[in-house]
């Protein structure tokens, strides 16, 4: 009973991680985008769906091959890695544009304000 009931508090933290994260993400994408020029999201639905993208890239990257896509701490693949996912991201998302320059600059802005923000670095 005891070891069912942990588990159930395991599966609810683990969820509760994931919506914090997403939401992190969310907040750390909007004031990238406002400070980054070349970078538009057109409203809060996009912002939301590209944070769940975003997400859900850089999962499967992590997954795959073992890199993440941070583009602050993990040095210049990081930073490289953190650019092409925030570029291939409009892709998925409609309402959702960056250029490849704006993607350089977005993984820099994107890093310096994720480094800031309290959370798992």
């Amino acid at each position: 009973m005891e070891e069912n009931n942990v588990q159930s508090r395991n599966n609810t933290s683990t969820v509760w991680q994931i919506i914090g994260r997403l939401i992190t993400s969310a907040i750390v994408l909007g004031i990238t985008a406002f400070f980054t020029p070349g970078f538009s999201i057109n409203s809060f639905w996009t912002l939301a769906l590209a944070a769940v993208v975003l997400t859900a890239i850089d999962y499967l990257i992590t997954k795959f091959t073992g890199l993440h896509a941070s583009s602050f701490g993990k040095g210049f693949v990081g930073f490289v890695l953190a650019a092409v996912v925030l570029y291939v991201t409009q892709y998925f998302v409609a309402g959702y544009t960056i250029s490849w320059i704006a993607a350089i600059v977005g993984a820099l802005v994107y890093g310096v304000v994720d480094y800031f923000l309290p959370g798992e670095q």
